[in-house]
């Protein structure tokens, strides 16, 4: 039955493309969740009644943040090829998609943490700083937990637009099943491969949802 729905599939072929979709999906989430975490702290607490309150700092991480996030991914690529193949070694294959992906996905999420950043009670922050709690303390021990269901959710979201994200960067030569889907069904006019690469994906989406859904509800309930 499978044969007859989908004739032109290699299925091994497909398990190589599945796992350097999950790859780059799995590393570019991890580099996406430390570098975005960092830009969001620093939005944050450089922001109007942050514990760092600082305009020039806070201006010039919201520049980078906001120039990063407004470039359509297809062309981020394009403009790190110089930085890619520095880095790399390469501008093809899955490690060469990460730079791009974590660079891409970091900013998003940058904005998702100081959301979720703001959300802390104030109150609770305020007590820690009359009890004499350090910056560093009250960042690991009060914010960070208050916040840590949120950051969940938000990783969530950004992962899910990763792996849209690695479907773009198979278009030009990254591999996975967005380069499969591409190459292999659509170039050939193999529609029943791009129907199989659409249906993996939306699997890894699934998922992903589900992982991070889990997660978050059961730091929710503690």
């Amino acid at each position: 039955m499978f044969s007859q729905l989908f004739p032109n599939v290699n299925l091994e072929d497909m398990i190589t493309a599945t796992n350097e979709t999950i790859y780059m999906t799995v590393i570019s989430v991890a580099g996406t969740f430390i570098l975005g975490l960092l830009l969001g702290l620093l939005l944050y607490l450089s922001g109007p009644g942050g514990l760092w309150q600082n305009k020039t700092l806070n201006w010039i991480t919201a520049a980078i943040v906001n120039v990063f996030r407004a470039i359509p991914f297809i062309i981020l690529i394009l403009l790190l090829f110089p930085f890619t193949d520095f880095l790399v070694g390469t501008i093809r294959g899955p490690n060469a998609a990460l730079p791009a992906l974590i660079i891409g996905g970091a900013p998003f999420y940058a904005r998702l943490v100081e959301i979720a950043l703001k959300e802390v009670d104030k109150g609770v922050v305020e007590a820690a700083k009359s009890m004499g709690a350090k910056y560093s303390s009250i960042v690991f021990k009060v914010l960070l937990p208050e916040s840590m269901p949120a950051l969940i959710s938000g990783i969530t979201v950004t992962a899910i637009a990763l792996v849209g994200y690695t479907a773009v960067a198979g278009v030009i030569g990254a591999g996975g099943l967005g380069d499969f889907g591409y190459y292999y069904g659509f170039q050939r006019s193999d529609f029943d491969v791009v129907l199989f690469c659409t249906i993996l994906i939306v699997l890894i989406v699934f998922v992903f949802q589900f992982v991070g859904d889990f997660i978050s509800r059961k730091l929710d309930k503690r």
